[in-house]
């Protein structure tokens, strides 16, 4: 029986050997792709960084040459000024709101019915001074980012049509604060009897 227990002892070291063997391959073959996988992510991390970054540059991009187009509109196109316009039995009376320029930057004409109001905003980054004006070629261009533009900017315009004729002559108009308020009489044409011969 020893001997039969000595075949059996052996065969089970032989087992166990070849378990250990398997599972020292295992091991080895788990650690070896643990090690490709790390290095694959710490690359697939890296690229996807890089391309977040230059996303993010070339949004940043795309948002300034889309700020400057809109600037470029607003530039060329002309808004309307925004008014009320009030009438009495005799008189119209007309506010023109135009915040930030004064009373030497705003035109007025007037026909037989109507009234037209002109006047041009310049831009906050021209106010501050940053802007260089073309003949001043001794001063430095600062580099200026314009992160918001949403006041009104440029040629702006507003023309009134009124029902009754307008008295041009006597039309005053009183500048404060950045308002304008224009008082229109209306044109009283008296009647005249006609005789008939």
């Amino acid at each position: 029986m020893s001997e039969r227990k000595e075949k059996l002892h052996a065969k089970k070291e032989k087992a166990e050997e070849k378990a250990e063997e398997k599972i020292n391959k295992t091991k080895d073959k788990y650690e070896e792709k643990k090690e490709k996988t790390k290095v694959y992510s710490e690359k697939f991390v890296s690229d996807l960084n890089t391309t977040i970054d230059e996303f993010k540059d070339n949004l940043k991009s795309m948002q300034k040459y889309a700020d400057e187009k809109i600037n470029e509109y607003k530039n060329a196109t002309i808004s309307n000024l925004a008014v009320d316009l009030v009438e009495s039995d005799d008189i119209y009376y007309l506010k023109v709101a135009v915040p930030g320029l004064s009373k030497e930057d705003v035109e007025i004409e007037a026909g037989d019915n109507d009234i037209v109001i002109t006047a041009t905003f310049k831009p906050f980054v021209e106010e501050l001074g940053f802007v260089k004006e073309e003949d001043d070629e001794d001063e430095e261009e600062v580099d200026v980012r314009i992160i918001a533009s949403e006041l009104t900017v440029g040629k702006c315009s507003k023309t009134v049509r009124f029902e009754n004729s307008i008295d041009v002559e006597k039309i005053k108009a009183k500048y404060s604060t950045g308002v304008i308020l224009i008082t229109i009489p209306k044109l009283v044409i008296p009647k005249h009897k006609v005789t008939v011969e």
